[in-house]
């Protein structure tokens, strides 16, 4: 019978054949060296779980040069004739993907093996195993399966409305509790399903889940003709995670399927909570989260999740065609990088920083007349009112968000009263508040993965210099007719 050679005993050959060469005692040190990167790999593979400290450079570069040689188009001496051979003219676009040309997935599955791409192959599957641990890890500990998709998250929404459909195939409505965001609703569009807007309901300064309404419109239009609720965890002060249990109880109740845009809400562990309990005590079929803001990768992909493993197989068969690797590549190194301590440490860093930004934000707003909008509920994202620059004129607050991007401010959203905007043929009024008539225009600003103690300081300190050159203007002509960008004497006299 024909021995396939131990990779261990070919290196133990090598090895000695350099023993030749060099002192045996230095040949022995390298080897010993070695061992250790093999056995961090050999680990993960038993495990497939995310180790618990990261790895060095070294260790993952060799990992994954290993994996890119499984691969038909770094075989030595290949001889492809096909359409599709993982050709690539240049080496730095080579280098870049670490080799790994043929993607993920074949044409009718984008989790199957593909002949040519042991090594892609595993990196998948590798991948989605990472990824499934770190899920559990943040508080959704009964998720059963999942997989990396390289679409965003608008485009992977409407890849399990697509598989729905084929469950339901006389369905027409989805019901989704307002938010403001625009890719979460067209992706109901892009599917061809109607979008039934519910409204929030307005508690205090948090803006809720109208959970009576929901009801009466899943009665009215009936049950079986309904694709799913299409609920929202992460969103912008004064919005608060949707009532995830209570709606998945609604959807157990009347046997509708319920899906969750969890855009980044895998680094709050109060949203995967969220999650998880309303997986235990009614229905959620499947959540949907972005790689860039929850693994702070590129921004081209997502993770579909959920509770029913074959339910979760159905979405990743509806993704036509092979895919590309690159999102995974991508999540695999950052996490083998971090390790479950490391990532454990970033969402930690990040719930002290919301802690920080809360209360610089608070005292901030005190001292300009403002206050910081009571929204507990909201776990990542805070609001401040900006009534003082309304009552001199609307425009000021669109021009404070101005100021800040100008000065390097990314992220803050200033969202004035009264907005109006038409997304395929639907008009929502009060647009960026999640409300038709939010009593007060705000200034946003969350506490996200990654975000830095720096960062919030300088976001205080340049919020502050902002406000004071738009009150001293609306103070001396009651408008904001300048432009956007203070004059040399303004920015002088604040210290800017």
């Amino acid at each position: 019978m024909y021995h396939i050679p131990d990779v261990n005993d070919m290196n133990k050959d090598t090895f000695s054949l350099c023993e030749k060469i060099v002192s045996p005692s230095y040949i022995r040190q390298g080897c010993q060296a070695r061992r250790g990167h093999e056995q961090l790999i050999r680990q993960f593979l038993e495990q497939r779980k995310c180790p618990e400290d990261g790895w060095e450079e070294s260790t993952i570069e060799l990992f994954l040069s290993e994996l890119a040689m499984m691969d038909s188009n770094n075989f030595l001496g290949n001889c492809g004739v096909g359409e599709r051979e993982g050709r690539v003219t240049s080496s730095l676009v080579a280098r870049r993907h670490y080799r790994f040309i043929h993607g993920i997935g074949r044409s009718g599955d984008i989790a199957a093996v593909q002949p040519k791409a042991a090594g892609s192959s595993l990196l998948n599957k590798l991948t989605n195993s990472l990824v499934l641990d770190v899920i559990k890890i943040s508080g959704a500990r009964s998720v059963a399966s999942c997989f990396v998709v390289p679409m965003a998250t608008g485009m992977s929404l409407t890849l399990c409305f697509l598989t729905l459909r084929l469950l339901r195939p006389n369905a027409r409505y989805i019901i989704w509790p307002r938010i403001d965001q625009k890719s979460c609703f067209k992706a109901m569009i892009t599917a061809g399903f109607e979008p039934v807007v519910v409204e929030n309901v307005l508690v205090g300064d948090e803006l809720r889940t109208d959970l009576d309404e929901v009801e009466k419109k899943i009665l009215i239009l009936g049950p079986q003709n309904i694709l799913c609720v299409h609920s929202t965890t992460s969103c912008f002060a004064p919005r608060t995670p949707d009532r995830i249990e209570e709606l998945a109880e609604l959807c157990a109740k009347y046997d509708l399927p319920h899906i969750v845009n969890n855009a980044y809400g895998l680094q709050s562990s109060k949203c995967m909570h969220l999650i998880q309990h309303g997986h235990q005590v009614g229905r959620v079929d499947a959540f949907v989260q972005s790689l860039d803001k929850n693994f702070l990768v590129p921004v081209g992909g997502a993770i579909i999740a959920g509770f029913d493993e074959s339910f979760i197989q159905r979405i990743s068969e509806m993704y036509p065609g092979r895919a590309s690797a690159s999102p995974s590549l991508d999540v695999l190194i950052t996490l083998l990088t971090l390790g479950a301590s490391g990532y454990k440490k970033l969402m930690a860093e990040r719930k002290e920083m919301y802690s920080v930004l809360f209360d610089e934000l608070k005292i901030l707003a005190s001292a300009h007349g403002e206050r910081l909008l009571h929204t507990p509920h909201n776990p990542i994202s805070l609001a401040m009112s900006l009534e003082s620059l309304h009552e001199g004129c609307n425009s000021a607050v669109g021009e404070l968000g101005s100021m800040l991007f100008t000065r390097q401010v990314s992220g803050a959203r200033a969202v004035p009263l009264g907005k109006k905007q038409t997304i395929n043929g639907h008009t929502f009024h009060g647009f960026m508040s999640h409300y038709d008539s939010y009593p007060c225009p705000y200034l946003n600003a969350a506490s996200a993965m990654g975000i830095s103690r720096q960062d919030v300081t300088l976001f205080i300190k340049r919020l502050d210099k902002c406000l004071k050159i738009l009150k001293k203007r609306v103070e001396m002509d009651g408008n904001t007719s300048q432009p956007s960008v203070p004059s040399q004497d303004e920015e002088a006299a604040q210290g800017m």
